[in-house]
């Protein structure tokens, strides 16, 4: 019974305003299609309900602690790796500890930033749109590198388009505060993010586990400590 209050808790959360008029669309594109052959336009109906849970957008229970990476979005961890950050990002030549989070098209897709501090350098890169889970879409896919300035270090965070997403957005501006956990942007449909982590950090993730947006610990700074408080967001 619990179980199934969390599943219907986290499918009925307030949609996005970037998704209302995909939601919109894919609605009327549903009643012209039900005009032209009435079963077209349940499977328009379909389509609609999934464009709209594409765009939910609910809230987290957002750990405070600045000796914690949180994951930027909901998906699988399909990298963690030493690599070397993209270029127009400017943070060295030297291999920085890179944590990757795939996004299919059922995943919730806010993004939101993992750790607190202020946004020093905004990148946006055109590319190509390969499948987002190949390490190569790293570099050869269109995306967008920030850089947040924290107490450990710059954090490198990078939107990155995959096969079927077409659209990035970032909402945050260069010298702007973020919060962990704080909404910074989205990607349409279907994508990846590399969160680049300063020295000192160590990974807390595994290669295939399941990460929640503002909420999953992907690395840490220091020894263990006491509890850590949250807060919603």
């Amino acid at each position: 019974m619990i179980n199934l209050f969390d599943t219907i808790r986290n499918t009925l959360v307030p949609i996005h305003k970037e998704g209302y008029i995909f939601v919109a669309a894919f609605f009327i594109a549903s009643l012209i299609l039900g005009y032209l052959a009435e079963p077209l336009f349940w499977v328009g109906l379909v389509l609609t309900l999934w464009c709209a849970y594409f765009f939910r957008d609910p809230e987290r229970a957002v750990p405070q602690d600045d000796d914690l990476i949180l994951s930027p979005a909901d998906g699988r961890v399909s990298h963690v790796a030493m690599v070397v950050p993209p270029v127009e990002l400017q943070l060295g030549s030297e291999p920085m500890l890179r944590i990757s989070v795939f996004m299919n098209v059922f995943d919730c897709h806010i993004n939101r930033s993992p750790v607190r501090g202020q946004v020093s350098r905004i990148e946006y890169r055109p590319g190509q749109f390969v499948n987002a889970e190949l390490d190569k879409a790293s570099d050869d896919n269109e995306r967008n590198g920030l850089v947040i300035d924290t107490r450990h270090g710059k954090v490198g965070v990078v939107q990155i388009a995959g096969l079927v997403a077409r659209r990035i957005v970032c909402w945050v501006k260069p010298t702007e505060p973020v919060n962990a956990g704080e909404r910074f942007g989205l990607i349409r449909f279907g994508s990846r993010l590399d969160v680049f982590v300063p020295a000192g950090g160590q990974p807390r993730v595994s290669v295939g586990q399941r990460a929640i947006g503002g909420e999953t610990v992907l690395a840490e700074f220091g020894s263990a400590k006491g509890p850590t408080l949250s807060r919603r967001t």
